[in-house]
Order: C-alpha cells, then sequence, then structure tokens
C-alpha cells in the first residue's frame, strides 16, 4: 500500500500568505488553512513545529521571492533599465501587492516583522539603485528615481483615478520612460518619447476584491 501523500511545505506556506492578505495575521490558522488545502491539521506538523514556525517561514519565502529572486531573475534575463523596469512591473500583481500591504500593516504591531520588513525595502532599494545608478551620475537623483519607482509599483494597484485620453498603460509606459532616461553631465532635460495616443482607456481598479486561487501570492512571472 503507497504511503498517503502529505501537502507540500510550499502550499501550507502559500495558502498562509494567501491568508494574511486577507485577513492580516490573525487570519493564519491551522485548521483554517487546513480545511483549505483539503487536508487533515496533523499534516501542519510534518513540515512545522507550530504556528509561529509557519508564520516565520511564510516571511522568509516573502523575503527570498521579493529580493534575491527577483534581482536575479531581472539581471539573468537582461535587456536595459526600461526592460527590465517593464517586468519589474508585470510580476507586480495586484494579489502580490495586497500581500505586501498586509506584511506591512503587520510590522505596525509587531518589532521584529518591522526590522524584517526594513532590512526587504533596503534590499529592494539596493537593486534599485543598481539599476539607476548606469543611467545618472548624481546619487542624489538616483535615490529619488528609486523611491518613485517603489512607490508606483504598489500605488499603481491602488489609484482609480482617470487619465483623460491617455490609458493607463501609457501612462506608465511614460512614466517607465521618464525614469530611465539618461542624464548626461550638463545636459538639458531628457526628451522622452510619447506613447501612441489612445482613447480614453480604463484605469486600474483599486486592489479590493479577495485574492482568487489562481492569483500568485508572490512575484510570478507572466
Amino acid at each position: 500500500m503507497a504511503p498517503p501523500t502529505r501537502t507540500p511545505r510550499s502550499q501550507w506556506i502559500r495558502q498562509g500568505l494567501r491568508a494574511l492578505a486577507e485577513g492580516g495575521p490573525d487570519a493564519v490558522r491551522i485548521e483554517p488553512l487546513a480545511k483549505q488545502l483539503g487536508v487533515s491539521r496533523g499534516g501542519f506538523y510534518w513540515h512545522f513545529e507550530d504556528r509561529g514556525a509557519l508564520l516565520a517561514a511564510m516571511l522568509d519565502t516573502w523575503e527570498q521571492a521579493t529580493t534575491e529572486e527577483v534581482a536575479e531573475r531581472l539581471d539573468g534575463e537582461g535587456g536595459d533599465a526600461t526592460a527590465k523596469l517593464r517586468r519589474l512591473f508585470t510580476l507586480t500583481s495586484p494579489c502580490v501587492v495586497k500581500t505586501d500591504l498586509a506584511i506591512r500593516d503587520w510590522a505596525r504591531r509587531d518589532h521584529a516583522v518591522a526590522e524584517r520588513l526594513r532590512r526587504i525595502d533596503n534590499a529592494r532599494m539596493d537593486h534599485l539603485r543598481a539599476l539607476f545608478s548606469g543611467l545618472s551620475a548624481d546619487p542624489g537623483e538616483v535615490e529619488a528615481r528609486c523611491l518613485l519607482t517603489f512607490s508606483l509599483l504598489i500605488g499603481d494597484h491602488y489609484i482609480a483615478a482617470g487619465h483623460g485620453s491617455y490609458s493607463r498603460a501609457d501612462v506608465l509606459e511614460l512614466a517607465l520612460l521618464q525614469l530611465t532616461a539618461r542624464v548626461l553631465p550638463g545636459a538639458g532635460r531628457a526628451q522622452v518619447p510619447v506613447p501612441g495616443h489612445h482613447e480614453p482607456g480604463p484605469t486600474s481598479s483599486p486592489t479590493s476584491s479577495s485574492c482568487r486561487p489562481a492569483d500568485p501570492v508572490l512575484p510570478a512571472w507572466q
């Protein structure tokens, strides 16, 4: 008789991150997670000593997936700064952003999580600095571009404003071109090409709905 199939540890972690995105850390409970995975709670203890161990593993996975793994993939696929930023925006889905914001809210009440978040954000900014340092020799400008990019990655999913005759995709493309325009010493303002003009297009809706089962809770490459 074949031994029973155990639910992989990674599935518990992903389901935990999904619960975190929907209801914060208090929603990460063993019994509901087991029910959602269609297994008994006993299977949880094959992988984790307790709930605290799961929460720590969730943060470990989130940190690895949103720092080192993202940087390795961007560098591995090559391309210029604009191409890399386009790929970065592609993998930042609404559900990924929702998970990110849930961790930020958690960090407001938990000092250890706040320290972890600071480390994650510093690593992300370091990767952005490496990307933008080839476009400008001005440290202040590099820092400003990094912060604007970081803010845009999150804010795009929560801003419901329209853009007149431009679609959200048009405006994002313009923003990426502005952010990655090379600045030469003594040069004037960089000339940035304007994407094709379109009829008013849909805007991004604020991320308020639940993450569907098929939605990635970690950065996923399309």
